[in-house]
């Protein structure tokens, strides 16, 4: 995208990006060396989530955020999964409980104590066993408690009750692997990517797609829904190989209603969206630095700010939610950087400048707070509710009283719609076809290698047998 200078009336044109000092960043990490297009981080009020690099099955560290400063090596971990974790995300309403996705096939709900971690946690609360391959992607239902969707990579979205820990619906309309989901602001609509190179538009109680674009000219990688305004955005690449964005009316996908060009590097696109300021965030994998835009509902809808840089790459950033932000320094966005060649987690605060130490209204409007605006019932019965929204003028406090509590579970086999969701797996992608060639290739060059140092060691012995009856008395 070609930047020139937007002489706009705008209270968010000035917006700077801030990184933390040293002593506020979180050292000594092992962040995971993953090549899976994840953040690998997640956030809270309470906590900082980070995917490791660890051997013999998945773990990730989950540290409180006043903890800052070097960790030490041998930190206590949740190291529960067999396989690599790919997926973490908090509950929305429930600060010390996370769920975690991993290479193992399995989902599984973890609840931190208070104060943290003080041993490894092997455990977990509720371990949901539904898809036949790993699963990489997990994401909590916006309004409703204990709804949580995950994909696999068995091209199914299942639809988690967390009150039976059980999949009460499946999403079967994808032919590849999911790149990525979004809700939209009541969680009526789901929004997929797929590497089949289709957008989808899914209404996720009943499975049925309402929308599906066949993106040639703009391969989708990840979608965001923006907020309120019925508009969805797409980052991609061109056909010509170039990083792009894609503005889309949710009702109708045959056209993109505007697309943009923006740079020529490799690194997957993650986008970010603020429904309370209308901005937009694009971070690059393995970029330093993060531009930011103003959504508008006129043309040209998306209007360019300015741009946070910096010489670390990112692999991955987590996002604090609206009321962990400091208000009272006029902070509106906060990202977690994962920068792995120094094993820091470095936390960056979009500020808007303004003189007066006041609340500024304008810039915080009422937000999503963390009160559920339904029941898993209701929703599943087809109930839609907006979010409750809360003001963070006084600071924003919950004394919340909702606890969860694990369903007991016996059951072996997972049926959905007539289906048994383990016995169904799909074909093998082409991917795995080659991953399994080169394995079996390996293994074939390994048993050569062992049956040649066998066949040298036979000779030698041959050979030491024929010296001796030839030489006994030399022998």
């Amino acid at each position: 995208m070609s930047w020139r200078p937007q002489y706009r009336s705008s209270k968010f044109r000035n917006v700077y990006g801030k990184a933390a000092s040293r002593e506020h960043c979180f050292d000594g990490i092992p962040i995971t060396k993953n090549v899976h297009d994840n953040h690998f981080c997640a956030v809270n009020v309470r906590f900082l989530a980070i995917v490791t690099e660890s051997a013999g099955g998945g773990s990730f560290l989950v540290i409180p955020l006043e903890q800052t400063g070097r960790i030490e090596p041998n930190y206590p971990k949740v190291c529960g999964h067999r396989g690599n974790v790919l997926d973490i995300k908090w509950n929305p309403f429930i600060d010390n409980i996370i769920a975690s996705c991993s290479e193992d096939n399995s989902v599984r709900i973890w609840e931190i104590p208070e104060g943290g971690l003080k041993r490894n946690m092997t455990e977990a609360v509720l371990e949901l066993y539904g898809h036949s391959r790993r699963v990489g992607l997990v994401e909590w239902h916006p309004t409703t408690n204990n709804i949580l969707f995950s994909a696999g990579y068995d091209y199914k979205v299942l639809i988690w009750n967390l009150d039976i820990g059980e999949p009460v619906k499946m999403i079967d309309c994808h032919t590849d692997v999911i790149l990525c989901m979004s809700f939209n602001t009541d969680g009526s609509l789901l929004a997929t990517t797929c590497k089949d190179k289709k957008l989808r538009v899914v209404e996720p109680r009943s499975g049925r797609v309402l929308q599906e674009a066949s993106c040639k000219n703009h391969r989708v990688n990840r979608v965001v829904f923006l907020g309120s305004t019925k508009r969805l955005l797409t980052t991609g690449v061109s056909r010509w190989n170039t990083r792009q964005i894609a503005l889309w009316d949710q009702e109708d996908l045959s056209m993109p209603m505007i697309e943009e060009e923006i740079d020529g590097l490799s690194g997957l696109l993650f986008p970010f969206y603020d429904a309370d300021t209308h901005m937009l965030y694009l971070a690059g994998k393995g970029d330093g630095n993060i531009r930011y835009y103003e959504i508008t509902s006129e043309k040209p809808y998306l209007s360019y700010l300015m741009e946070f840089r910096s010489p670390a790459p990112q692999k991955g950033l987590g996002v604090m939610p609206k009321h962990g932000l400091d208000v009272s320094a006029c902070e509106v966005f906060r990202f977690y950087k994962l920068i792995t060649l120094k094993g820091v987690i470095e936390p960056i605060s979009m500020i808007v400048p303004r003189r007066s130490e006041t609340y500024q209204e304008d810039i915080y409007p009422m937000t999503p707070g963390m009160e559920p605006a339904l029941t898993p019932d209701e929703w599943l019965s087809g109930v839609n509710r907006d979010p409750i929204l809360v003001s963070l003028k006084e600071g924003y406090k919950r004394n919340s009283k909702i606890v969860f509590k694990a369903p007991v579970r016996e059951k072996k086999s997972v049926v959905v719609n007539g289906i048994d969701l383990l016995e169904n797996v799909p074909p093998r992608t082409e991917n795995e076809l080659l991953r399994m060639f080169f394995r079996q290739q390996d293994e074939i060059r390994r048993l050569k290698d062992e049956l040649s140092q066998k066949d040298i060691r036979i000779r030698q012995l041959q050979l030491e047998l024929k010296n001796f009856r030839n030489n006994p008395k030399n022998n």
